[in-house]
């Protein structure tokens, strides 16, 4: 392990986070979209309610291991840049309601294409470009003019401030981490799904093993690694630049991550006899598909994550754009969904 490249062994850790994601994705049905779908319309709410298993053990594994020393959540960007709220409300909004036309989040088209769709191989390819092209393409000054991203002036996030007010921190981790929890175990669909809540259990695990595993390596590379979790919006971009060019300075973390997620889905696909090649037979599917990949690469980058990149993984470091931003893409992909399902109209 000590002769491996830095870059390398960061990847490993987000390859191995990735196939536990992946797996949990397609043996444990965790999916944002999925989840939307089966509470609002499928009078089905354990999909989301196992969000509650994923981000309270999440929460109180990063938490604990931030204050154990393990995992140092003040060097992630999640606490080194700025907050900026009209960030995460906007980018939120439009990623959640491109997620809604896509039909998948990033995390969710890689599953997909993990299992044989090929639809979800574009959906990945133009959100990884366009995610780029709002990151450090042509839209990228209008982007800076708009949302600047300048560095956090001090502490910052849900344990700082509530902090000020004399709450301990290991109260505020435990009683957010807990709440998850019960909200999640208080379904009784969910308490007799004992499958799921594992895969839960191990989605969660698999962000807390990621931010330890990558400030494990930034430790012994001077900080040459960042210290990440799971996001599938601009990673998704460094992977397929990194997959065009294979330069060996370009596998990072990022990459692992979104090759782990595809090799459990595609594990797990074949575990339960889902994996098959699918195409899309409808130009009108495919063109809404593809608009929406567009909206999630662009909403993702102005909201610096996606579902799971803010949803889960900046939820667990406790940074305020977490809730926010999560709050923010459920409320674009229920109005995306109304507008497929039901056209506006009212009854």
């Amino acid at each position: 392990m000590d002769g491996l490249p830095m870059g390398v062994l960061a990847a490993l850790v987000g390859l191995i986070g990735g196939a536990v994601m992946g797996l949990a994705a397609r043996l444990g049905d965790f999916c944002t979209l999925g989840a939307l779908e089966s509470a609002a319309y499928g009078h089905d709410q354990r999909r989301m309610r196992l969000w509650g298993i994923v981000l309270g053990v999440a929460i109180l594994g990063t938490q604990f291991g931030a204050m154990a020393g393990l995992i140092d959540l003040d060097a992630s960007f999640y606490h080194t840049i700025s907050w900026n709220p009209m960030a995460s409300i906007l980018g939120g909004l439009v990623f959640g309601y491109g997620m809604a036309l896509a039909g998948n989040c990033g995390f969710g088209a890689l599953v997909r294409f993990g299992g044989g769709d090929l639809r979800s191989m574009v959906v990945v390819v133009v959100m990884g470009i366009f995610g780029f092209v709002a990151l450090s393409g042509p839209l990228a000054p209008l982007r800076q003019m708009l949302f600047p991203q300048p560095d956090a002036a001090g502490p910052q996030g849900i344990v700082h401030d509530l902090g000020a007010f004399g709450m301990p921190a290991w109260a505020v981790v435990t009683v957010l981490g807990l709440a998850c929890l019960g909200v999640a175990l208080s379904h009784s669909g969910l308490r007799h799904s004992p499958k799921m809540i594992a895969w839960g259990v191990a989605a969660g695990l698999a962000v807390v093993w990621c931010f330890a595993g990558t400030t494990w390596v930034a430790d012994h590379s001077l900080s040459e690694v960042a210290v990440e979790g799971p996001s599938f919006t601009a990673p998704v971009g460094r992977t397929l630049i990194y997959l065009m060019t294979s330069t060996a300075g370009g596998i990072t973390f990022s990459v692992g991550s979104v090759l782990g997620v595809m090799l459990g889905a595609l594990i797990g696909s074949m575990i339960r006899g889902l994996f098959r090649w699918e195409a899309c037979e409808d130009p009108r599917e495919l063109g809404r598909q593809v608009s929406g990949a567009v909206l999630m690469g662009i909403g993702g980058v102005v909201a610096m994550g996606c579902s799971i990149g803010q949803g889960v993984t900046a939820f667990a470091a406790l940074a305020w754009s977490g809730p926010v931003t999560l709050v923010a893409i459920v409320l674009g992909a229920l109005l995306g969904l109304r507008q497929l399902i039901s056209g506006f109209q009212p009854g």
